[in-house]
């Protein structure tokens, strides 16, 4: 499915509208550069799955928590330089708790994937506006 957005607000919407056909456990891999709204779509997900949550970049904390009645496990792989780094991180035990995991930077740490994620690829196109092509998986 592909999408275009022309505001932040239209990438939180496709993200909260993702969120609602997602089943526990799902892993969402996110691609896209700098500034292309990945924490913006993430922010989506979590209010689809009914968090009232601040969602912020995990960049440095590597992986935000965010509890409720379908937890939200924010994964941010920018500073990581392979799956092995993920993995040293509890990437196993995060994924048996059964909360959909959204995973940004994917790129660096697609080696942990099994196959089953839904994959999010977020383009910037000119005048601010976003292309989003999702292909939805299954949990891993």
């Amino acid at each position: 499915m592909t999408l275009y957005t022309n505001s932040e607000a239209e990438t939180e919407q496709a993200g909260a509208e993702l969120a609602r056909r997602l089943p526990d456990g799902a892993v969402v891999a996110l691609y896209g550069g700098l500034g292309a709204g990945k924490t913006a779509f993430v922010r989506g997900l979590a209010r689809g799955l009914g968090l009232d949550a601040r969602v912020s970049s995990p960049t440095f904390t590597i992986v935000n928590e965010y509890p409720g009645p379908r937890p939200l496990f924010h994964f941010d792989m920018y500073r990581l330089n392979s799956a092995d780094e993920l993995f040293d991180i509890g990437w196993e035990d995060y994924l048996s708790r059964g909360a959909v995991c959204a995973v940004e930077w994917s790129e660096n740490v697609e080696d942990a994937f099994e196959g089953g994620e839904t994959l999010v690829r977020i383009d910037v196109l000119p005048e601010n506006r976003r292309k989003i092509e999702i292909t939805e998986g299954s949990p891993c």
